[in-house]
């Protein structure tokens, strides 16, 4: 990462350390960083710890959720027509979604659940760690990026195998889908703000400038929201009858 240079100062050609033009794209120009001034920069740590903190609490659910999921698993390994908690009806039913061959991607005897166990335990890990001002080196922070991103995207398609295949719902699952969707937009925010993930040219700037000023929390909300209209469009009433 470039040199720090104090955010009350302006960024100007004098200013850049002598490799700075080998960093940058020919379609960025100065005038780009000038508008920046924190563009060689990293985040400051309140920022960073804010985010951590933000990352350890869905990790603390993602890892609640799993865990429950877990122990249901276990039980119905046991007993296949056991009653669970959350199997309230045909349509909120763990159970239901539990049996699937979606929730036992490697194996009848290793549930999905084993999986968020181990992911969650690394991220809240990676999360406490950054809260207490460690940073990691970039290619663990892009290996973390590139696994959770998988995970990001096994969590949304089984929401969706749930919505459009199975057509049941997990009030666990669900939160998984959220918590994942949480972590992963915190672990993007720091990657992209620590330039670690680092976009060509101008839309380096505008991303770096997008998550600073926390514009992207408003997306990862939209999402979330999204989730909820869509599952109370399809269900409805029949959630709680």
């Amino acid at each position: 990462m470039a040199d720090a240079t104090p955010a009350s100062k302006s960024v100007t050609g004098a200013d850049l350390p002598e490799d700075f033009d080998d960093e940058l794209d020919d379609d960025l120009d100065l005038d780009d960083v000038d508008a920046d001034p924190d563009f060689l920069e990293p985040p400051p740590l309140a920022w960073r710890r804010r985010t951590a903190i933000e990352m350890a609490i869905s990790g603390l659910f993602g890892l609640l959720a799993s865990f429950v999921l877990s122990i249901d698993a276990v039980k119905l390994a046991a007993d296949p027509n056991a009653n669970l908690a959350c199997s309230i009806n045909s349509v909120i039913n763990c159970a239901t979604v539990a049996k699937t061959w979606q929730a036992h991607l490697l194996g009848e005897f290793f549930p999905n659940a084993f999986l968020g166990i181990a992911a969650e335990a690394v991220v809240i890990t990676i999360a406490v760690a950054m809260i207490g001002g460690v940073t990691f080196p970039r290619w663990f922070m892009l290996s973390a990026q590139t696994i959770y991103t998988l995970g990001f995207l096994f969590a949304w398609w089984l929401f969706f195998e749930a919505y459009f295949v199975i057509k049941a719902l997990c009030p666990w699952c669900l939160l998984i889908t959220v918590t994942t969707t949480l972590v992963w937009a915190g672990l993007t925010r720091v990657n992209i703000r620590d330039r670690y993930i680092d976009f060509p040219g101008k839309l380096g700037v505008s991303a770096r400038r997008f998550v600073a000023h926390g514009n992207d929390w408003f997306v990862t909300l939209a999402v979330i929201v999204l989730l909820a209209a869509a599952v109370m469009l399809k269900y409805g009433s029949s959630l709680l009858g």
